[in-house]
């Protein structure tokens, strides 16, 4: 498979032949607009970090589920709500927040953002009632959270980049699980030794933290700087702001709802939520706990496990730039559910060779099937693939909200986690079988492929870039 980046422009005619004498020096390229460059590896590097940050909160409800049940007294499924609220506001939250990017400017987003899961996990150091946990951790951490999603790092790649986009896209979509791996062992020593507040203040001080980055080096768009996106042969116009975010997201939905493949990404995503944030970042660690593993030490199998997601992750980026993404999500979906069906007999009291065979294949499957299906949206939707995508991953998320509740309450009723494991490897299956039955997008080489507004047929010549006024920091 071929990317954008390796396909000449349409539409133009050869170069005429040198009429000067072959020793001659040959003449000095035309001057044009440069190649974003290094700074839109710096854009992504920002964009990384603000998503890792979001991913740090997403592992707290499994480390705060046995300190809250012991301090207030709370059911495993009252805790559960206040996650499920969480990834449903997350998932919902996204293609929403892309079109406001579209309209404010993805600075103001994400500056937004952090302010508020800063807020939401200050607020939730001082609940007293399960129905608070809601409210600051489901509701504001999960608005927060939606809006440094996945859908965050589509926008940036599709609007900074046109080389390497699955590679990028790869790296960004990694980040929140790089967020899990780098601070959930801090996280649950911290919880362990003191006590499960400091925790929280620890992590709303780190959103902050990162709030200075993303003034300084984020930018909108390659054309904020008067420079063609990376690996783009012209110059992209940046589109005007687009009024109305809410109706423009619902109106691509709209759009997109119309076709089969819509729903079809839309079913299997559901299913990878189901079987990755549902299950395992909410329920690992109690269920490693019920075969007597210390806390400490599952919450460590869950780093490791991170650490070898955004290992699969970039190779799945990669992948995806080089075979068909339809096929690559298919046996995705099948090696995870092999494994989910084999975590009864995995797990145990003490890491053993089986254990660390399950975390590092896991983790490799963990987030594989990100990339593929940011391609497929994509090529499938073009300039909106990005919204779509975002209502996507909303269905990613409304999946895990609902095995995160019921994986809870099946634990309360049936005392271990046994039928949840045989049922999410059985809907793995179906994951696999939704992907084949995707129809074939439209082959790289067509408009939906490239930047939006920058069709080769039709992008300004990249001798002649508009006005750039300098940005105001």
């Amino acid at each position: 498979m071929t990317t954008s980046a390796d396909r000449a422009p349409r539409d133009v005619d050869p170069p005429a032949a040198d009429p000067r004498p072959s020793g001659d020096p040959p003449a000095d390229p035309p001057a044009g607009p440069p190649d974003a460059g290094r700074r839109a590896w710096w854009v992504a590097a920002v964009t990384g970090a603000a998503i890792i940050v979001a991913g740090a909160f997403s592992t707290v409800p499994g480390l705060l589920q046995d300190p809250l049940h012991r301090e207030f007294a709370w059911s495993r499924g009252e805790i559960g709500l206040a996650a499920s609220a969480n990834m449903v506001l997350y998932g919902l939250t996204a293609p929403f927040a892309a079109a406001v990017a579209d309209r404010l400017g993805l600075r103001r987003v994400v500056v937004a953002a952090l302010a508020a899961v800063a807020a939401g996990a200050l607020l939730t150091t001082a609940m007293t009632a399960a129905w608070q946990f809601v409210a600051y951790w489901g509701l504001l951490v999960g608005l927060g959270t939606g809006s440094l999603s996945m859908t965050l790092g589509a926008v940036v790649t599709h609007r900074w980049f046109v080389a390497h986009r699955g590679l990028v896209t790869g790296l960004l979509s990694s980040g929140s699980v790089l967020g899990q791996m780098v601070f959930l062992p801090g996280l649950a020593w911290i919880i362990a030794r003191h006590d499960w507040r400091p925790a929280l203040a620890c992590l709303a001080l780190l959103a902050l933290a990162v709030v200075p980055l993303v003034v300084l080096l984020l930018r909108d768009h390659p054309a904020d700087l008067g420079r063609r996106p990376y690996g783009s042969p012209a110059f992209v116009p940046k589109p005007p702001p687009v009024p109305g975010a809410a109706r423009r997201a619902l109106t691509v939905l709209r759009g997109a709802a119309g076709t089969t493949p819509f729903w079809v990404l839309a079913g299997a995503f559901a299913i990878c939520g189901a079987t990755t944030n549902g299950i395992m970042w909410t329920h690992f660690v109690p269920a490693a706990h019920d075969h007597g593993m210390p806390a400490g030490t599952a919450s460590g199998l869950l780093a490791l496990i991170g650490v070898f997601t955004v290992v699969g992750t970039v190779i799945a980026g990669r992948l995806t730039d080089r075979m068909d993404a339809r096929r690559l999500l298919a046996v995705t979906f099948a090696l995870r559910g092999l494994l989910l069906l084999s975590l009864p007999v995995v797990m145990a009291a003490t890491v053993t060779p089986a254990t660390m065979v399950f975390v590092v294949a896991f983790g490799l499957l963990d987030l594989a099937t990100v990339p593929p299906v940011v391609a497929l949206c994509r090529r499938l939707h073009g300039a909106d693939g990005a919204i779509v995508f975002g209502w996507i991953a909303a269905t990613h998320q409304v999946g895990a909200a609902i095995v995160a509740f019921l994986a809870g309450v099946a634990r309360d009723a049936f005392g271990d986690y046994t039928p949840v494991w045989v049922l999410l490897g059985a809907a793995c299956a179906v994951g696999a079988l939704l992907s084949c039955a995707i129809h074939r997008p439209a082959p790289p080489g067509t408009d939906t492929d490239e930047p939006a507004g920058a069709s080769p047929a039709t992008a300004p010549p990249a001798t002649a870039p508009p006005p750039v006024a300098k940005p105001g920091g």
